[in-house]
């Protein structure tokens, strides 16, 4: 079973419509996470001053270009579902709405809730664009064959290898796996996934089974290197007495209060929990050797739906969010990575390029279900 199919038999009321409510319907599984650090630390940056400074930014460029190849008729709204938190994404499309004089309509939810209602609503989706906070949920709109194509040239700031081969979908920011560590406390830091079980890291190491970010790099470390590796390198971490939360958040402040030594997690939670508390924290992120599946990088992306006819105007919003300042606005405010080569990396961490990222097909990353029957199975999850 894959992806699309899980979500839709276990789909659930959807809990947050805000902001678009022409859409009725039910919804769906998964966490996928947005901790409270991340709203509340997104929202004080994103003032009416936020907005303001991404007009500055992009200055005084015009991104609207409409063809007249959609229909005669001015394009005057457009629907946009997004996984991307409002409190992040409400600026940037305010402006592209001041910018095109076309209106928005957003509805906002967690990114596997949205792709679930997609696969839903089929042909009948009033989305002309979905905006996903993970590939995952990108692949399983993709695999039920609802996203058109789009045209060779849109986006294409954007490096090739995050964008679907098939162009279904193009990524728009980066979150790379670390390990997390307090300074001190580990006195030989990891160069692979497989020194974690060792016993010199016995108790240390916290995980985040329910995550859907862990889940993604489980689902890599499954397709990369097959059912049984992955499980017997689970079990082995389970025998090391790898400590258990919730979310990635949870790991960072467990490790700087000492609790731990170290913990699988996204890049940017270090800088979100110290700006959360207000003070520095005793925790640095460090990378496995090049190539290894702890390095994986998963991204944040946008599609076109197939049954939209406002086509133009989905590419004139996805060319203004891949832009070179949009890209590095993206940078300072959330210490994502842009996916433009050659970019400024976030505070403090190296460039793109230089992570030694595995390479991995991220369509593949929707099959979910594997992977949280294999944590079932281990009793992680």
């Amino acid at each position: 079973m894959n992806y699309a199919t899980f979500l839709l038999r276990n789909s659930k009321p959807s809990v947050s419509l805000a902001s678009y409510s022409g859409v009725s319907g039910s919804s769906l599984m998964a966490d996928l996470e947005r901790s409270n650090l991340r709203r509340q630390e997104l929202k004080k940056n994103f003032t009416v001053a936020g907005i303001a400074l991404v007009a500055l930014i992009i200055g005084g460029a015009t991104f609207a270009s409409f063809s007249s190849d959609q229909s005669d008729e001015k394009i005057t709204e457009v629907t946009i579902y997004s996984g991307r938190s409002e409190e992040f994404i409400a600026p940037f499309l305010s402006n592209w709405e001041r910018e095109s004089g076309i209106k928005l309509n957003v509805r906002y939810g967690d990114s596997a809730e949205l792709a679930a209602q997609i696969l839903e609503e089929g042909q009948n989706s009033p989305a002309d664009l979905f905006l996903s906070q993970d590939a995952g949920s990108l692949g399983a709109v993709s695999a039920a064959g609802l996203f058109a194509k789009i045209a060779d040239g849109i986006g294409s700031e954007i490096d090739s290898k995050y964008i679907a081969g098939d162009r279904n979908w193009i990524g728009l920011t980066g979150r790379a796996r670390v390990f997390a560590y307090r300074p001190g406390a580990v006195d030989v830091l990891p160069k692979s996934i497989s020194d974690l079980t060792k016993e010199a890291y016995k108790g240390k190491v916290g995980i985040a089974p329910s995550n859907a970010s862990f889940q993604a790099f489980v689902t890599a470390l499954i397709n990369e290197k097959g059912e049984k590796f992955a499980e017997d390198w689970l079990k082995a971490m389970e025998s090391n007495d790898a400590q258990i939360y919730l979310k990635n958040s949870a790991i960072v402040e467990a490790i700087d209060k000492g609790e731990i030594s170290l913990g699988l997690v996204n890049h940017y939670y270090t800088w979100e929990v110290s700006e959360a508390l207000g003070r520095d924290i005793q925790v640095a992120n460090g990378f496995f050797a090049p190539g290894d599946i702890g390095n994986l990088v998963n991204v944040s992306g946008i599609g076109i739906l197939a049954t939209s006819e406002k086509v133009s105007a989905a590419e004139d919003l996805i060319n203004f969010l891949t832009s070179a300042a949009i890209q590095a606005s993206f940078t300072e405010k959330t210490h994502e990575y842009s996916l433009i080569p050659g970019s400024k990396a976030p505070e403090s961490l190296p460039d793109l390029a230089s992570i030694g990222s595995p390479q991995v097909d991220l369509r593949s990353l929707e099959n979910v279900q594997r992977t949280q029957d294999l944590l079932t199975k281990v009793g992680l999850l």
